[in-house]
Formats: C-alpha cells, structure tokens, sequence
C-alpha cells in the first residue's frame, strides 16, 4: 500500500530515545505507517512527497497553558503591548481614542508593569489623554490593571471603598483615594464586569486568529486555562464550522470561590456538550483555579513575607480548605484539577488540595496540573512526583529579565529568587514536566521557550554562563517538554508526541535541526510547515488569516 505523504531530504527526529532519527516519514490515513527506508519503499505515483529541505520533521508541539479567546481580543484594542515608557501608553491610548470616538470603553492589553516606579500606575496620567470615556489597560499578566477615573468611578471604587477580597486597589501616598492601580481580580471584577462582552461572532473570529498562530508556531495543542461558560460555544463554533480549527484543545472550566458549589452543577453537561460537538478535535476535561496571584504585584502567597513589604505574605484567593473541597468534588466528576500556583504558599496549598482529593476519591491516574510553580519551597520539590502532579512551566520566563530584576527580585530577596524556576530540579525528582506560553501573557512560539530553557538568558545573552545555569537543560528534554510532555498532560502520550507507526502524523518542519543549531538561535528557527493527522495546516508560503474584529 503507498503512503499519501512522504517525509524526506532531511533528518526525522522522532522524539523517541530509543530510535530518534531517521531519514523518511510515511504517512497514511493522517496516521504515520513507516520511518527510514521503508517509509521511502512507501512512495507511489500518487504520494505526495515533502522535500524537508536540510531541515528536520519533528513532534509538534503542544502549549499546557495557553488563552487563545483571550488572546484573539487582546490584539484589538490600543496596542500597548512592547510600548517602552508610559508617556508612549498614554499617547498611544490618547491617538486611539481619536481615531474611534464611537467606542465607549477603551481597552489594551500587554503592557510592562516594571514602567512605573513599584508597578505603581496613576490614573490621573490616562486622565490626561483621556477625561470622559473609562480607559481600562491590563499588565502583560493580566493579574494588573491601570485605569482612569472615570473607570473608577463606574465601578464603585472610592476613597471608602475597603479592598475586596482576592484582591487591592491602591491608594494614593498618605490618602485612601483609588491611586488607578487594581491589583487581582477581587479588585479588577466590578470594572472588567462593565466592559461589553464581544459578540460570539468576534470571538469566533478572535480565536480563529490565535489559531492560525499557533499553527504558525508548530503547535497542534493547546490547553484553553481559561474558560467562561459561554466561550465553550465559541470552541464548539469554530471548530463545526468552514474553515474549521488548525489544532486541538481541551478547556478548562473556570471555577473562582464565589459559588463554586453552584457552577459545577453545569460542568458535566457542558464537558458533554463539548465533546460530542466535535469529537476527536476538542475535549473539556479540565477545571481551572487561581490558588494565588503574582509575585511582581506582591499578590502570589508565600509562605514568609515579602522582603519589600514584611507585613505582607500576598494574596491566596482561596481558603485552603475549600480549595481541598472544591478539588475533591471535581475531581469526583473526573475532571483534572489544573491551578495557577505562582509562590511558595499557592504551590504548597495546591499541592495539599490535590492530596486531599486523592485521599477522599481513592487511587487513579488523575494527571492534575499545577501552572507555573515560580517559586518551591524544597519540602515541596519531591511532592510534585508523590503525587502524581504535571509541573506546567513557562520557560520563557526563566530569564532575568526587567520584569525579574525591577518588580519580583526586589520583593522575595535573593535566596528565594535564587529558588525560581526549578526546571531541571523538577525533573531530577522525577516529576513530570510540560511547558506552555501563558500566551498572551508572554510570546507564544515554543522555540523562543526553548532557546531560554537550554540557556537561560535574555535575548541578548545576558548573563554570560546562563541564569542559575544549574537549572538549564539540553534540547532534547526541551523539545520533549512540549511535545511528549503536552501529550502525557493530555492523557494522549500513544496518540502524539513522538514519531512512531501508527501514531497521528501531528508534525513540524522546520528550518533546521534544533540539535545542531547554536542554543542562541532556536529562538529564531524558522518553522517551514504544520501538519495535523497529516493535513497541513501553516506553510510558510500562506498568510495567515485576517485579524479579530474590535471588541
């Protein structure tokens, strides 16, 4: 029988320890049949033969933690994202304002919370470029907002307002009055909530966009940590509909404190729902909780003080018991238990609400996830195996960027700081490891990821040797991370992941072989070419889709 594509003029790497290259791939019914030579003796007049060019065919990869509604809309909106100074933000919102007079609340999303003195953003700065419509800017973490008065004002926030629960609102030097920083979603809710919602048909539009993207990377996919009720129709649409989805996902449900016993009465019905939609591309088997905030806003929970602030140990947006309950009685429902945990403090208390539920539910492969882990505490490195849990990180972030040595350093001190981002400790204990972006929070292509995982420097190369250079791993066990890794999180590792017969043809092409090329230029590795089950879904040569409309 002839394969429908083969694979050749290049190196195949098929991810897999004990056979990791060759130099063809077949492929058949979206499914690969062959490798090596008998992949070649594969080719018929009707076969579509692939020249990789010198370069190499790999696993695709996946993201574990990934928003790519939210991320489809943030490209709307004023572009503040990499804006240097916040004279540029306040210009940039003051020029798209003009030009859209008709939109009643100003939006953007992405800016650099190191470019005000401690994070600290006046809303009398948005006031000048802005009087008389809500400006509403969000942090590249999107944990921080920056807001103008007449926000404030709308939402309720005043001098006597106390700081709500799981979150602050920032006051002015030696007053109480809203300074026009809202750190948390305690505090950010009552103004997201007046924001008009976009309409399904944006948001459609929206995460076919994010898709493309991500196709363009190389991912085939993606972890949606973030889920509203209403955005699994969105899923649900773009993938049912011409021209379809280019990747994968599972969806993982929000549940926040407020009412969590309520929301997951519908959670059944709409991982149901989901799932016979569009069988085979997309699955919702996940529920998501925030455990803590961010260390940059002094909102992740640690289990000592911050340096800069000894009074404070940050914010755990959960009470440690019901977080245990909340996990057990979705865990009891057969979802994973996928939480944010930033701090030493939200890392402990996930680690403990995934015990609890183990306990009280009894012994399965239950796969939880906790997102992140910036900060172990190391009676808590060895859990993370003891239990079963996949460490999801974001190795784009183990650099020491502003972000790092303006706002995170200055708040945990050096032993903590040293203590960041323990991705090869991780994996000495034994734990199992997948990478993700967090995208739009940080750029969402896997070799970037990769490039600071194998050097841990800046773009720039900075420092000399690596960051906590003992933290740094080889390619292989980066490319793994997010291709097999992924999978395993996906309860898919014999599906994708690795090139072997018989598994689904999710590929990448790229420009050149990773293991041959100098550790400072992954990051900029062309990717040439994206197949899902054999269909290709990104080539070089075709553009990608038009952008979501505004919001």
């Amino acid at each position: 029988m002839h394969a429908d594509i083969v694979f050749t003029g290049g190196t195949v790497r098929t991810g897999a320890a004990d056979d990791p290259v060759h130099e063809a791939l077949a492929v058949t019914g979206g499914r690969i049949t062959a490798l090596g030579a008998q992949a070649l003796s594969a080719r018929g007049p009707r076969t579509a033969v692939v020249d990789l060019a010198g370069g190499a065919l790999l696993p695709s990869f996946g993201d574990g933690h990934v928003h790519p509604v939210m991320g489809g809309l943030g490209l709307a909106g004023v572009p503040v994202r990499g804006r240097t100074s916040v004279e540029a933000i306040v210009e940039a919102v003051r020029d798209w304002a003009a030009e859209h007079p008709e939109t009643e609340w100003i939006t953007g999303d992405g800016f650099d919370p190191w470019l005000a003195l401690d994070g600290r953003f006046d809303a009398r700065w948005l006031d000048a470029a802005v009087p008389d419509r809500p400006v509403v800017l969000r942090t590249m973490d999107h944990h921080t907002a920056w807001v103008n008065s007449e926000a404030l004002r709308r939402a309720g926030h005043t001098a006597t307002t106390p700081d709500p629960a799981g979150g602050e609102i920032l006051r002015r030097d030696g007053s109480s009055e809203p300074l026009g920083t809202l750190r948390e979603f305690g505090a950010l809710g009552p103004v997201l909530a007046l924001i008009p919602t976009a309409s399904h048909e944006v948001q459609v539009a929206a995460l076919r966009e994010a898709a493309a993207r991500f196709a363009a990377a190389g991912v085939t996919w993606v972890q949606d940590a973030w889920v509203e009720p209403h955005q699994a129709d969105v899923w649900v649409t773009a993938a049912t509909t011409e021209p379809g989805l280019p990747l994968r996902a599972d969806l993982a449900f929000i549940l926040e404190p407020d009412g969590w016993r309520e929301r997951i009465l519908r959670f059944t019905a709409d991982r149901d729902k989901v799932e016979s939609s569009a069988p085979g591309l997309l699955t919702a088997r996940t529920v998501k909780f925030f455990a803590d905030g961010v260390i940059e806003s002094g909102t992740a929970a640690l289990l000592e003080p911050y340096t800069d602030c000894p009074h404070s140990h940050g914010i755990a947006n959960w009470d440690p018991r019901e977080l245990a309950e909340a996990v057990t009685a979705v865990d009891a429902l057969g979802f994973r238990a996928h939480l944010h945990a930033i701090g030493d403090g939200g890392v402990r208390g996930a680690l403990d609400a995934i015990e609890a539920a183990a306990r009280a539910n009894g012994a399965r492969d239950r796969r939880p996830v906790i997102a992140h882990a910036q900060l172990i505490h190391p009676a808590d490195l060895a859990r993370f195996a003891a239990l079963g849990v996949v460490a999801n990180l974001q190795p784009l972030w183990a650099q020491p960027d502003p972000l790092m040595t303006e706002l995170t350093l200055p708040r945990i001190g050096p032993e903590r700081g040293g203590r960041q981002y323990q991705i090869a400790a991780l994996l000495a204990s034994g734990a199992r490891l997948s990478f993700g972006s967090d995208w739009p929070v940080t750029a969402h292509e896997p070799l970037r990821g990769i490039a600071t995982a194998v050097t841990r420097q800046t773009p720039g190369g900075v420092p000399e040797g690596g960051w906590f250079p003992e933290e740094r791993i080889d390619v292989d066990t980066a490319l793994a991370a997010y291709s097999a890794g992924c999978a395993y999180q996906a309860f898919e590792e014999e599906e994708w992941g690795a090139l072997r017969p018989g598994m689904r043809a999710d590929l990448v092409h790229l420009a050149a072989d990773p293991a041959g090329t100098a550790p400072g230029d992954l990051a900029h590795l062309p990717v040439l070419g994206t197949w899902l089950a054999g269909r290709r879904t990104h080539d070089v040569a075709t553009p990608r889709s038009t952008r979501a409309g505004r919001r």
